[in-house]
């Protein structure tokens, strides 16, 4: 699954609850350290999943401490680690969009 095709729905997925873009990127460019411009990036290259996340330039140690249920599956029991990170990025998209404040999706 390529990059380009799941960013635009994690950013819908947000703005369908009033929450923005420049929120999702903040919660992508915490969990991956990808700066903005290496985040567009690649989307611009349609980078698959594997990629993305491979690349990221350094994913944030505290992800460990994102928990709880993504479609029915705890994410802390993936035992998959791009699985694991996909599912650490979904719960926190679902967060935002159920009006958790930043700060606390950010593990601050």
């Amino acid at each position: 699954m390529r990059w380009s095709s799941v960013y635009p729905l994690y950013v819908q997925k947000a703005e369908r609850k009033n929450r923005t873009k420049e929120e999702v990127d903040r919660i992508i460019r915490w969990l991956t350290g990808y700066s903005q411009e290496q985040l567009q990036r690649q989307i611009r290259l349609e980078s698959d999943l594997e990629t993305f996340f491979a690349e990221a330039p350094s994913f944030n140690p505290n992800a460990s401490l994102i928990k709880g249920v993504v479609c029915g599956v705890r994410v802390e029991d993936v035992e998959d680690p791009l699985m694991r990170k996909v599912r650490y990025l979904d719960k926190l998209i679902d967060e935002l969009a159920k009006g958790k404040a930043l700060d606390k999706i950010l593990r601050q």
